[in-house]
């Protein structure tokens, strides 16, 4: 499989059997870091990381992978870059591309990535837009497939607002690779219809389904993996949080939720960072100002023995590690 020079933008772009050979390479260079075994695959190479949104995860992860893959990296963070602001985008492919090797690229919108990616010479990763964030997925297949030993027919409940970058990608990671996905969510939380259209029509290829809910109890039924993410993202006004809880905290993800699946095997997934207790400041804000102990997801579930979101985290860095090494 021949990925050298292929940009990470979005899923849409990669083919079921590009994306399956990612994370075989991600299981094997696991692999060799847990048995203490060097992988330099690309020593004396450098790449730039830019932040427009700051990140835990995206960041350590990008680092740790280009360090054990023996590379330099630069860190550019939302007060260190010139993009867009006293330099185009153009201009700053062109010369970040002329110094490195490789580019992510965590930010605002997807028309950002793309154009950094038209006018670059070298592989641009895509860390994160408004729309689409698709390392994040490589990270959760190879979690789920660590989890159950398969991904096709696995069942695929998303619950809450499924209208950016997570409920987008998640509906094409599981149309890719053969997951029977479901939204769960309010009629007017739901993804792009655009994009519906064309993950059902990936969908009808792979032997995915692609279906939407408005109850939960009706949406996590037989469920293999319930997934959800905050309910406010980077970048929106403080305000919106009156309104999303109001309309979302029916579809808080909860010990009574978990136990309707109907399957002791389900387990529970969130890409984080989480508000599932009051020991955040925002989390701690929101609470005390709605009467709440938790946001998204309960902390009895967040901790309990059916989550997974740490084995998820961790694999952030092998999947990231084996994307930057596969398309160097």
């Amino acid at each position: 499989m021949d990925l050298k020079g292929k940009d990470f933008l979005t899923l849409l772009d990669f083919t079921q059997e590009e994306i399956l050979y990612l994370l075989d390479l991600a299981a094997e260079l696991k692999a060799q870091k847990k048995a203490g075994i060097p992988h330099k695959l690309c020593q004396g190479k450098n790449i730039a990381l830019i932040f427009e949104k700051t990140s835990t995860r995206t960041r350590c992860s990008f680092e740790v992978a280009a360090y054990d893959l023996g590379m330099g990296v630069t860190y550019l963070d939302p007060t260190a870059s010139q993009i867009g602001k006293k330099e185009s985008i153009a201009d700053t492919a062109r010369v970040l591309s002329s110094i490195y090797d490789g580019i992510e690229y965590r930010g605002f919108g997807q028309e950002i990535v793309e154009d950094l990616a038209k006018y670059s010479a070298v592989p641009v990763w895509n860390g994160l837009t408004n729309e689409y964030h698709p390392t994040q997925i490589l990270a959760d297949m190879l979690t789920i497939r660590e989890q159950f030993g398969y991904l096709k027919g696995i069942e695929f409940v998303y619950i809450g607002d499924a209208r950016y970058n997570m409920g987008n990608s998640l509906m094409i990671g599981c149309a890719k690779l053969g997951l029977n996905f479901t939204a769960c969510c309010p009629e007017n939380y739901k993804p792009n219809a655009d994009l519906i259209k064309t993950c059902k029509e990936i969908a009808a290829t792979t032997g995915a389904t692609i279906r939407f809910e408005t109850d939960p109890a009706a949406a996590v039924k037989n469920a293999d993996v319930i997934y959800t993410d905050v309910w406010v993202s980077m970048g929106e006004p403080a305000e919106v949080w009156e309104k999303r809880i109001a309309e979302l905290l029916p579809y808080q993800v909860n010990k009574e939720l978990m136990a309707k699946t109907g399957k002791q095997t389900t387990v529970f997934m969130h890409c984080l960072p989480s508000f599932h207790d009051l020991k955040t400041k925002i989390g701690k804000e929101m609470g005390e100002r709605f009467n709440l102990t938790a946001l998204e997801v309960t902390d009895e579930v967040f901790e309990s023995a059916q989550s997974i979101v740490f084995a998820e985290a961790e694999n952030r860095m092998h999947t990231i590690k084996a994307l930057m090494a596969a398309t160097l």
